[in-house]
């Protein structure tokens, strides 16, 4: 996605390729998670970039409509991934962003907000469900009664793994703010 105002500097035909497949990765890395790939590409070209950005400038490397980047980068701004920053000459009304650079900050944001409330909200609806079965499971007949007691079973598991994730984010964002995480760089995992 080679757009006009970046690749019209005389710059070297590599720059542009990789600018242009970290902006469509990030795009792919944050539809997989649930987030829109405008959002992606949005902090990918901020990431990417030198300098600020404003939202025209956004809008044309992307070729996306103002409103999309606009609604985007409000999204991107609340969960802490950008900020909005003051452009020394620039006398006109425009904003200016840059990407936030403290991975580990932008991922405990995601895991705190997001993540917690979705895992939290899913143990409630299984609570509360399992206390509905077992408030009513007497007055059934014994085929309900089986099907109501699979059921249970079955949230019991679920709350069970929600539980260990619930306390993994947790331990997560414990260790956050005491980790080096320069240290973690140097690690290389291996799969056999």
């Amino acid at each position: 996605m080679a757009n006009e105002k970046f690749s019209e500097k005389s710059i070297d035909p590599t720059l542009t390729i990789v600018h242009d497949s970290m902006v469509d990765g990030l795009g792919q890395l944050s539809e997989y998670f649930g987030f829109s790939k405008v959002m992606g590409q949005l902090y990918g070209a901020l990431l990417m970039s030198p300098k600020p950005l404003c939202l025209d400038d956004l809008m044309d490397r992307l070729d996306i409509s103002k409103a999309s980047v606009s609604m985007n980068m409000r999204t991107l701004e609340h969960m802490g991934m950008v900020r909005q920053v003051w452009v020394r000459g620039r006398g006109d009304r425009r904003k200016f962003y840059e990407a936030e650079t403290a991975f580990w900050q932008i991922i405990s944001n995601i895991l705190n907000g997001r993540e917690m409330r979705d895992v939290d909200r899913a143990l409630m609806v299984m609570t509360k469900n399992a206390e509905r079965l077992s408030a009513s499971i007497a007055t059934m007949n014994a085929e309900d009664r089986e099907q109501a007691q699979l059921y249970l079973e079955r949230i019991v598991q679920m709350q069970a793994l929600f539980k260990f994730a619930q306390l993994i984010i947790t331990t997560i964002l414990a260790q956050v703010n005491e980790m080096d995480f320069e240290d973690i760089s140097g690690i290389e995992i291996r799969v056999d």
